[in-house]
């Protein structure tokens, strides 16, 4: 499949987000979203994070502290405490100033991420799609994904959601996460041909399918004809169950499947974030 193009897209998200945090009132900064423990606050505090471990690591070279264990669940526990360490200690900040601090550092974000060779090796891989070592598009789209979600759940908390949910901003998102969909079915067997599909509805949504080749699941953008089985799953809430924040038991109600059964259900397994 082609890299998903996203840089250009980062500009608009912090307009968007920017525009929000303006308008908060001083108690909506307070409320619960749906990211466990974290209020509205601390979810803009972990996008200016984004902002300023990635200009110092990918522009200025400066790594910080390195985990203990490389692999996969090293990884997330150095991640989580990474992020618990951070919005512990943001909350000295004002919302004025954390406005502020997104403001500032958003622009010089942005133009280091245009500047990357998007098919040079990037520093760091996407993991949760199964890669060890990821091309540049695809780790700019992986910080999309970031972004678009972590805005969305401040979004959702304030009722704000529509915004983010449009064919420009929404549908990058799905392609992005959707690439880890045949790394979460390794294990799936099936005969030669057969195919999954899936249609995520309502603006930003689509149509895709996987494949199994040669013992190999394979993603295409298209619809099938003749699917073993079919998914469908409601685009408003798509992005929670790809970034676990949609219990299983919330999920079966927006998610509808059609023939073979045991194709359909690991479909729930698929996670986009490091957790």
């Amino acid at each position: 499949m082609e890299p998903i193009q996203t840089v250009h897209l980062f500009p608009v998200l912090d307009e968007h987000l920017l525009t929000l945090l303006r308008g908060l009132r001083p108690e909506q900064w307070e409320l619960p979203t749906v990211a466990p423990k974290w209020r509205v606050r601390d979810v803009a505090l972990h996008l200016l994070d984004g902002n300023l471990r990635t200009l110092s690591m990918l522009r200025d070279g400066y790594f910080g502290q390195a985990p203990a264990s490389t692999d996969y669940a090293g990884i997330v526990q150095f991640l989580n405490e990474l992020n618990h360490g951070w919005v512990q200690a943001g909350q000295r900040l004002s919302p004025a100033v954390l406005t502020w601090l997104l403001e500032v550092s958003g622009p010089e974000y942005c133009r280091l991420l245009a500047s990357l060779d998007p098919q040079a090796p990037a520093v760091f891989s996407v993991a949760w799609a199964g890669e060890q070592e990821s091309r540049n598009w695809f780790h700019v789209a992986r910080d999309y994904t970031e972004k678009w979600h972590h805005q969305q759940q401040i979004r959702q908390a304030v009722g704000e959601e529509q915004v983010l949910l449009t064919t420009e901003l929404y549908h990058p998102f799905l392609q992005t996460c959707l690439r880890a969909w045949p790394w979460h079915y390794r294990y799936v067997a099936a005969s030669e041909g057969t195919i999954v599909s899936l249609h995520i509805t309502g603006d930003g949504g689509g149509h895709w399918q996987l494949r199994c080749t040669a013992g190999a699941w394979q993603l295409q953008e298209t619809e099938a004809t003749e699917p073993a089985a079919r998914i469908t799953l409601a685009g408003q809430v798509a992005w929670r169950l790809f970034t676990k924040s949609l219990p299983r038991t919330a999920a079966e109600a927006h998610v509808h499947f059609a023939g073979d059964l045991a194709l359909a259900e690991p479909f729930f397994s698929l996670l986009t974030v490091m957790g």
